[in-house]
Order: structure tokens, then sequence, then C-alpha cells
């Protein structure tokens, strides 16, 4: 069953679904399945804030689940905010304060280590005078798209190599209909540590249904790799 906030998330722009490229036929079919799946035939919300719903969403969602499933750790889920408020990237704001300040670093390096996830998971342990740890960092892409892709893949690598300690999970929620997208980001060598579909079993059961080969390959490739998985999974993989 997918998460809660999913069923408001999803439904129809006019006769188009709104996860849909509605230039791309094998698209809205799937998307249209999808919705067929969950019994969805409202109207969906504001198209304008369909991106900043999803991450309401994923931020609500982590922010009930994660204490129920570890209450060892005092869990603060939060939407934005720069990675240099956590532990691991706390010297990154003081970079940013030599670059700024100087316009020869600031064009040589550039600003754009200054990454702030759309979700972020941390928690606080031993000095309370000392910032959160990271523990997941969420890109939230209510559809995938090539530019998008590469957005995900800088973000994780700049994360990746400029830590200090522990790495967190890196990790993409999305509820892109199309499993040819979806392998765009789910194929890599570890910008990210997965990618979470915000109703797979849903997709699975589209997919299958008016999918073609491609797309059924496509499909059954990222979830038999372990590269992408349900949304419901995420909370027990962030606590393992």
């Amino acid at each position: 069953m997918a998460a809660p906030f999913v069923l408001d998330l999803l439904g129809f722009v006019g006769d188009k679904p709104n996860t849909a490229d509605i230039a791309n036929h094998g698209s809205t079919d799937i998307a249209r399945g999808v919705l067929e799946v969950l019994g969805i035939s409202h109207q969906a919300p504001n198209a304008q804030t369909a991106g900043m719903n999803l991450e309401d969403g994923v931020k609500e969602y982590l922010a009930a689940v994660l204490p129920r499933l570890d209450q060892r750790r005092p869990w603060e889920v939060r939407r934005g905010g720069a990675i240099s408020e956590f532990r691991q990237y706390a010297h990154l704001a003081r970079l940013n304060e030599l670059v700024g300040a100087d316009p020869t670093l600031k064009v040589e390096l550039g600003q754009d280590y200054m990454i702030s996830p759309d979700v972020t998971v941390g928690f606080m342990h031993g000095d309370v005078f000392q910032r959160p740890i990271l523990h997941a960092a969420v890109s939230c892409k209510f559809s995938i798209r090539s530019d998008r892709v590469q957005n995900i893949r800088h973000e994780g690598v700049s994360m990746i190599r400029h830590r200090r300690g522990r790495q967190p999970h890196i990790v993409t929620v999305t509820s892109e209909p199309q499993p040819s997208r979806l392998a765009a980001i789910c194929r890599g060598t570890g910008e990210v540590d997965a990618v979470y579909h915000v109703c797979l079993p849903e997709l699975e059961e589209a997919v299958a249904g008016v999918g073609n080969e491609l797309q059924q390959e496509a499909l059954a490739e990222i979830v038999s790799q372990d590269r992408l998985y349900d949304l419901t999974e995420l909370p027990d993989h962030l606590t393992v």
C-alpha cells in the first residue's frame, strides 16, 4: 500500500495524469494505468505545487514513521536547508565565506558545493553544542527529465567528495511513471544509493498491462538489481 499522502499527490489534469509527459503516449498510458490501479479519478492539485507537495509528503511521512521504527535516535526531518548545517559539512560554511569574499576563488572554485537537499534526515549525537549528523539526503523529483538526472548526480557526487566523517544515505524519491527515465538515474556508479518510487507495486502492475517490451525490461532490470524500491521501504532502509 502506498504512503497515505500519495493518493492526494496524484490525479488528473483535465483528462491526463499529472505525472505523465503528455507528449509521450507510453508515459501517458502507464501513468493512467497507475491511477487506475490506485483507484484515483479526482483532479490533481495545482500542477505548479506538485514538486512542493511531494517534498512535504516525504518529509511528513519520514517524520512520522522513523521514530516508530527506531526510538534510540532523536530524529530531525527537515525540508530544505544547506548541508553545511550538519556536522559532516560544517566546514563548507567557512569555505563559502572565503570564496564569497574573493572573486578569484569564486571564479576558480565556484559555489556549487553548497547543496540544499529537498529533505534531510538528521539526529543529534554527543555534544549538544555541535551540529546534528546528516543521516540521509533525499532528492524529491516529481518527474524525471534529463536535466534533473544530471542535477541528482551532481548533488550526490558533491556530497560524497566534500564530507568529513560518515557518508549520509543519498537517495531519490520520484513519481515518474516511465521505466526508461527511471533507469536513467537508477543506472550509475554510486552517486545515489537507490531510487524510491511513491507507488512501485502499482507501477509494476501498470507497466505489465500497458507497457511495451522495452519498458517492461527496463523496470524488471532496475528492480531486480536493487536500484528501485517502493517509498514504504525507505524508513526500514534508514534504520538498518
